[in-house]
């Protein structure tokens, strides 16, 4: 059974994203614990000293320096060589990862629609801060779409698209791929260093372990990672749908493997499936901060404005 009442599939820009949220948005930027070297000049602000218009500091001339950094100032003053140095601005390459596993199709507003539109709210960000940007979506088929890099407000389509048709493609059927074999393949495809938030439910029946390991080693070679689980109201409060007549003996089908299980739902039983819930939540948020990755919970029934302006502020992903 599917758990939750159905939400209705946004078909364009304006039902993903509303125009005063992405007013809110244009303020924001996608903040990293790194600084990154980019390969095109962009509106990052690094650490690393070159040749842009903004004054850093001075040091002493040393044999080979570009004798047009020399400060005359200085010279005449000091009779000293003195050489300017200035901030040089890089670029952020920022990978979105989406998971549209079947199970992530239940609830109300659905955690597939919600997270579709995070995606796109984060995307935005990206591209109206001239960041580089590629997405990529996976399923419990093992099926895996990416879009190459895009940058700048022009590619807001090819990003809308990428969204749309993600949302609109139904599902292959059942099937038990593991998240590690589709995360290995988007993370061994991604090139050079940035920021990778993956957005999933991650109610994987193989666990996150794996997965979690191959994000790691792409965060060793420079990605800093977020994980942001969505789950349902109802996932988080089962005694909700107790309300809406989920007791008693129900039949429960896996909606990805098809597996099916007979099941009497008594008070006993849903406070224990709240303790391995909590458990999980636990141990998801203490699996990714040993790996140095952030993590949020974001209920899919979440105001987009408040995650996006509150929540991801305050968790370092946004600024």
């Amino acid at each position: 059974m599917i758990i939750g009442q159905r939400s209705t599939t946004p078909k364009t820009l304006d039902e993903l994203l509303s125009a005063e949220l992405m007013h809110r948005l244009d303020r924001l930027d996608v903040i990293s614990r790194r600084i990154f070297a980019g390969k095109l000049p962009g509106e990052r602000r690094s650490k690393k000293r070159g040749q842009s218009v903004e004054f850093d500091d001075f040091r002493p001339y040393t044999t080979g320096d570009d004798l047009r950094h020399i400060d005359w100032n200085i010279y005449a003053r000091l009779d000293r060589l003195i050489v300017k140095l200035f901030r040089e601005d890089e670029d952020l390459s920022v990978v979105l990862v989406l998971d549209c596993s079947s199970s992530m199709d239940v609830g109300s507003p659905t955690k597939l629609i919600f997270a579709h539109q995070l995606a796109m709210a984060l995307g935005y960000v990206a591209l109206v801060n001239q960041n580089r940007l590629s997405a990529a979506r996976f399923d419990h088929t093992g099926r895996v779409e990416q879009i190459r890099p895009i940058r700048g407000r022009h590619a807001m389509p090819r990003l809308t698209e990428f969204i749309l048709q993600s949302l609109h493609t139904p599902s292959p059927g059942v099937g038990e791929a593991g998240f590690d074999s589709c995360v290995r393949r988007i993370a061994a495809g991604q090139g050079g260093r940035g920021v990778m938030i993956v957005i999933s439910d991650f109610l994987f029946r193989d666990g996150w372990s794996k997965g979690l390991k191959y994000l790691a080693h792409a965060g060793g070679r420079g990605f800093d990672l977020t994980c942001i689980q969505v789950l349902s109201r109802g996932e988080l409060e089962p005694a909700r749908e107790v309300e809406r007549g989920l007791v008693g003996d129900v039949r429960l089908t896996d909606i990805e493997s098809g597996r099916a299980a007979e099941v009497t739902l008594t008070r006993t039983v849903m406070k224990g499936y709240e303790r391995k819930l909590a458990d999980l939540l636990t141990r998801l948020e203490r699996d990714c901060k040993a790996r140095a990755m952030r993590y949020a919970l974001a209920p899919s029934d979440t105001d987009l404005n408040r995650l996006m302006l509150d929540t991801l502020r305050r968790r370092g992903v946004l600024g």
